[in-house]
Parts: structure tokens; sequence; C-alpha cells
């Protein structure tokens, strides 16, 4: 079957070998694959990825990041076929989405980041039947694919310490800013400030529900919090108290993920503010404690989702709480996918591009 591998940090088509499902596995047709930010950081920099992973106990399952690798984490797919001893609970033809993760005798594959199993930007893939989730009725496959990074958000949100009047702040209306949004209006948070250099990411922050947007350029997002009723200095916070008020928790996303982010966030920040870091920088970076000691500002990293997040976004997306229509802002085939990756590093080109094998 045809596939885009990662070889030589060069993304190629070629043909892989047909895929048998054991048992507790199906057989699935890739119908639509999301391509990732991670994906477009992996193609140049998966042996420094990996390499942090472990050293953050990410485990190891023999993964080689040499090696030939076929991405692709943002799926719905189609069961053609049940693995030996089936409970069959799926019909073939069902639409489903999972976690990219696969159970295997010898462990867990993620999907996208496996050397023995392919990801999404293959035309099959072996998935865990005791993983995958049915497509809802009238759900469109597009939208279905986009369950994945939608749920970074709502895991971020999980761990975000809001309360009912609390005013919300997403540095980055990239694919994981866009997901804390959608999160956010979906759970009744708001204000929601939203602020990103790129007109284009700036309108689909607005169209999921953002309710001031703005341009950094222009106009510094840290000079709402006043008019939101968030006091920004220790001492004006501390006369509300003495004086029997209250004000909403100030809550940051970082969504960039890029070198100087959090230190910036820290100086500007109200005090007592929680800053939780989505984006995931790959670089050292360097913060000065004494700041965010002297404001007590918490710091909160997160990573993924749980099985039940996933499950309840995509649950908010078949059920129109989130409104994804229109994010996905290109189609490739398998050999487009190269300059997809192109395409993707200009934040004015594209929203989110799938990947549709049989295109």
């Amino acid at each position: 079957m045809r596939a885009v591998v990662r070889r030589n940090k060069q993304l190629v088509c070629d043909e892989i070998a047909e895929l048998e499902p054991a048992a507790g596995q199906v057989l699935v047709k890739t119908l639509a694959c999301g391509i990732c930010g991670s994906d477009l950081h992996a193609l140049h920099h998966m042996e420094h990825m990996i390499e942090l992973g472990r050293r953050g106990g990410g485990g190891d399952n023999g993964f080689d990041p040499s090696a030939d690798t076929v991405f692709g984490h943002e799926f719905c797919a189609e069961i053609l076929d049940h693995g030996p001893g089936s409970p069959k609970t799926l019909k073939v033809g069902t639409r489903v989405v999972s976690v990219p993760a696969t159970l295997t005798a010898t462990g867990a594959e993620m999907l996208g980041f496996s050397n023995r199993l392919p990801g999404g930007f293959a035309e099959r893939m072996i998935l865990s039947e005791a993983l995958i989730l049915e497509v809802p009725n009238g759900l469109p496959t597009e939208h279905a694919a986009l369950t994945e990074p939608f749920a970074v958000g709502f895991h971020a949100l999980a761990k975000a310490r809001m309360d009912a009047n609390s005013v919300a702040l997403v540095i980055g209306c990239g694919p994981v800013g866009l997901a804390v949004i959608a999160a956010l209006k979906a759970a009744g948070h708001g204000p929601v400030i939203a602020a990103d250099f790129s007109p284009r990411r700036r309108a689909a922050a607005e169209r999921l529900g953002a309710d001031i947007v703005l341009d950094p350029a222009r106009e510094s997002p840290h000079d709402r919090w006043e008019g939101l009723g968030v006091p920004k200095a220790r001492a004006a916070q501390q006369m509300i108290r003495m004086m029997g008020g209250s004000f909403g928790r100030p809550v940051i996303f970082e969504c960039v993920g890029a070198p100087g982010v959090v230190q910036g966030l820290i100086e500007a920040a109200p005090a007592g503010a929680q800053i939780v870091v989505a984006g995931v920088c790959m670089e050292t970076d360097r913060i000065e404690p004494s700041i965010a000691i002297t404001k007590e500002i918490e710091l909160t990293f997160v990573f993924g989702y749980t099985p039940e997040e996933f499950a309840g976004t995509l649950r908010d997306i078949a059920d129109g709480v989130i409104d994804v229509s229109g994010l996905v802002t290109g189609r490739v085939g398998l050999d487009g996918v190269a300059g997809a990756f192109t395409a993707l590093g200009d934040p004015e080109a594209h929203v989110k591009i799938l990947v549709e094998p049989a295109s």
C-alpha cells in the first residue's frame, strides 16, 4: 500500500508492507488525517523530540527516530476487517476515530511515531478495537478528524483552575490555541481574550467564540485585565479583598511554544495568575523565578489528553457545542503532503490541512 514516509528527514511517497490485524485489532482505511504542528517539527527534529521525551520519562518502546516513520495521528478512518477472535462490536464500513495508539503483544505503538505501524499518512492502519469510537451519524469525516487536536484544548482547560468569574487569555491562535478557545467556550467561560499576529488565525479565534480578539503588534492583551475587572497589582488585589470584594482568577494559556514567551508572560501577567503552558517549546528557555515568586505566578505544564477527554471532544463536535466548520482550509492526497508541510509554515496560508490518502 502507499504511504508518505519520513526518511532521511524528507517526506517520500512509497510502497510499504500490507497490514494484518491481530487479535483485538481492526484494519481500517484512512479517510482523512490532519497535519499537526508536531509533525512539522518532527520532520527535521524527530531525534531531538524523542530524546527530550525520554528524558521526561516518556518511556522507550524501541522506537528509532532515524528509521522510516509514517506520520499522522489526527485521523478518521473506516473499518475494513477485524482481527481473529474479535467481538466485532462495530461493523465493517463503520467510520471511527481513536486515540493514536495501538495495543500490540509487545506494548503500545504510538501512531505517527512508530517504526512498526503506520500513522494516518498511509492508505490503511491498524487500530485497537478497544480504543476506537464510532463517528456519530451525520458528522462529516473532516470534522471527526479534528477530534484529536481539539482534545488537547480540553485537557489544557481541565488543568486550569478557572473560577466562575475567571478571565482567560489565550496567547497564540494556532491549532492548540484554537482548541483551548473552543474548550473554554464549550464550558461556558468568558470573557476569553485571544491574541495572535496572524489575521487568519485571529479570524478563526473569533469564529470559535473568543470574546476579544487582538493583534499584539497593535495592542498588548495585558492592557485589558483592569477593564475586565482583574487588578494587575498585588496591592490593588489585597485592597479589594480587605474591602470584602472579589475578582475572577486570571488564567493565561500559552499556546506558542517559543523561547521567551513564558518569561514575557510572567512579567506581564497580573499577580496570582495561572499560566497554563500548552505550547511545546523544543529549545532551552530561560525564566527569572524571582519575578514569578514575587507575583505568586503559578506555572502549569500540560501534555496530551485522557481517553475520556478525547471521547468528550468527539461528542461536543458531533453535538455542535464546538463548531469546527471552516477550519479545514486545504486537502491533499499523499503526493501533496510534502508541499502541504511547506505551506503550513505560513500562518496566513492555512489553518488546518487534511491528508486524504484515497484522493
